[in-house]
This record gives structure tokens, C-alpha cells and sequence, in this order.
């Protein structure tokens, strides 16, 4: 099998080319893993260190945007995985315009890209915030789309143009819109690493609000084998909810992590609200659940721990 991993060398993306190169099961049925990343603030080759000692792995730098960089890669793929994206919804709230040109159009050159390589499929990596603020339950695939942020409404075009080239183009598009993902490697703009850096750091741990804004949070690995298991399992042409089942809000997050670094009184800085800030994201994984079998691997906390660890060892 030939893949193509768009945004590789970024968070989520780049553990996911390690789950292809080093899971026993799923690297013997692995030819050659290419990654396309023009290399933003948020990627790093060092995060794809462990895949540049295999013979099968490819590093492309080039942008999803540029057309020239897709044309660039002369490979007849039988999947492309996009994880390429603008995913800071601060930022996208300052800029929306950056997020449209990654997020839309650098989806929809994935597409035509796939368009014209025979029996490519496409594996498109959405987010739960597409469904917007959800008051009570929680989503499932046949929830209305209902975005907030500049961010969201991005990822939810990118969705639909995916559905419009299933349609118009006949190809298998398939989407996983996943939780909050947390984990080694993510960047410290993020809500986890910024926590965590914080209190090595002794500095004030910035919280929107009251602190009282609820997320479900995923293991960053639990995700990219839920996305693995879409692309075997799953049905061409499907969306797919992959959430961790760990609803906090952000306080308690915050006073679960400086519990599990020992810390007793951490040092909350409350600051003015996000514009457009969803109060609350619930999906359900019932679909995934049942068709993929797709479970998320051990306890929250234990995953916690595991993250607090990798950032422990930048700050010795």
C-alpha cells in the first residue's frame, strides 16, 4: 500500500506515520509512506525522525495550496490521508482568510489531485467542532453541522466540497471528525501543552472565562488508529466520530494536571473570552464503535501522564 500523508511532519499527522512504520500489524502491508508538509510553525522534521530511518519513508516539502507541490509527487497513491490544516482558532479568528486557503482550498487540490490517479482514495481529517456548541447529549454523524469560528466553518467547507467530489467524481472520500487531541509533539499553543509548560515554567496558567467551557479529549495515537481502522474498515464514502469519552471542563483539566505534577494551588489567570466560544463539544464513537470496533486504548490519566512526560523531557 501506497500513502500519501498530507501535514505529516505536524502533530497528529506525524504519529500517525509512525503508527504505519512501526505497528507490527499494519507496517507489513505498508510499500512506501510519502509525507507532503510545507513545513509551518506548527510542523517539525523532528517528529518524523523515527520514519526517516526506514527505507519506505519520503519527505516532500510543499504546500497543499501550491498546486506546482502535488504535481511535484509522481506517485500513484492508493490513499491520501489530509491532515494539512490551519487549526487554531484563535488565530482564524485574526486571520480567517489564511484558513480558507488551507483549509478549503488546499482540500479541494487534494481532491483533484486524487481525481486523476486511478482507484485513490481519500482519507479527509475533520473535527468535532464542525457540529458547533452542543447543550445536551451528544453528536452523532447525522447531527446538523452547526460551526462557530472562523476555524470550524473551514473545516466544515472542506467537508462538504469532500462530499460534493464523492458525488460529482465518484471517489471515496472518507471523513473522521475526532475530539480534542492531546499528546507528545503537540505545539504549545495548544490548551494541554500550555498547562504544562506553565507550571514547569512557574508562570500564570492562562483560562478563557470562568474556566467552565467543556471538551472531550483524545489520545493523539487512539485517533490516528481510529483513522487507520476508517481506511480498512470502514464504508467508502462515510463520516466517522472518534472521540476519547473524557468530558472536563477546562478548570478541572487544569486541576487534574497540576495533581498528577504535584502541584496543590496552581496559578489560574483568568482572561477575557474567546469571540464565538463554544460552551461545550460531545460526540458520540457509537458508529465507529460498532462498524470499526474502535476503542481508545487505556485511561485518560495514564495518557496525561505519558504527555506530561514529553514535555518534562524538554524542560530538564
Amino acid at each position: 500500500m501506497k500513502i500519501l500523508v498530507t501535514g505529516g511532519a505536524g502533530f497528529i499527522g506525524s504519529h500517525f506515520v509512525d503508527l504505519l512504520l512501526s505497528h507490527h500489524d499494519i507496517s507489513q502491508s505498508i510499500e512506501k509512506v510519502t509525507v507532503l508538509d510545507k513545513l509551518s510553525y506548527a510542523s517539525n522534521l523532528n517528529n518524523l525522525g523515527f520514519a526517516f530511518n526506514d527505507s519506505r519513508f519520503e519527505f516532500i516539502q510543499g504546500d497543499i495550496c501550491d498546486v506546482d507541490s502535488l504535481v511535484s509527487v509522481r506517485e500513484n497513491f492508493d490513499w491520501i490521508v489530509n491532515f494539512a490544516a490551519e487549526s487554531h482558532v484563535d488565530n482564524s479568528l485574526l486571520n480567517p482568510q489564511k484558513f480558507v486557503l488551507s483549509n478549503v482550498f488546499g482540500t479541494v487540490h487534494i481532491l483533484e489531485f486524487a481525481k486523476r490517479i486511478k482507484n485513490c482514495r481519500v482519507l479527509h481529517v475533520s473535527t468535532d467542532e464542525v457540529y458547533g456548541s452542543v447543550k445536551i447529549g451528544s453528536c452523532d454523524e447525522s447531527y446538523p453541522i452547526n460551526p462557530s469560528s472562523p476555524y470550524s466553518a473551514s473545516k466544515a467547507a472542506a467537508e462538504m466540497f469532500c462530499t460534493a467530489y464523492q458525488k460529482s467524481h465518484n471517489i471515496d472520500v472518507r471523513i473522521t471528525r475526532s475530539s480534542n487531541n492531546f499528546g507528545p509533539r503537540q505545539h504549545s499553543e495548544k490548551f494541554i501543552p500550555t498547562v504544562i509548560e506553565s507550571i514547569y515554567s512557574r508562570n500564570p496558567i492562562p483560562i478563557y472565562g470562568s474556566g467552565q467551557n467543556i471538551r472531550d479529549w483524545i489520545y493523539v495515537k487512539d485517533n490516528c488508529m481510529g483513522i487507520w481502522s476508517v481506511m480498512i474498515l470502514g464504508a467508502p464514502q462515510s463520516v466517522y466520530n472518534l472521540g476519547g469519552s473524557n468530558e472536563l471542563d477546562n478548570l478541572a483539566l487544569v486541576r487534574k494536571i497540576s495533581k498528577i505534577m504535584n502541584v496543590a494551588n496552581p496559578n489560574i489567570a483568568y482572561v477575557k473570552d474567546r469571540k464565538g466560544h463554544d460552551y461545550r463539544y460531545s460526540i458520540t464513537s457509537i458508529k465507529a464503535q460498532q462498524e470499526l470496533n474502535f476503542v481508545v486504548s487505556k485511561d485518560f490519566e495514564y495518557n496525561l501522564l505519558e504527555t506530561i512526560h514529553s514535555y518534562a523531557k524538554k524542560n530538564l
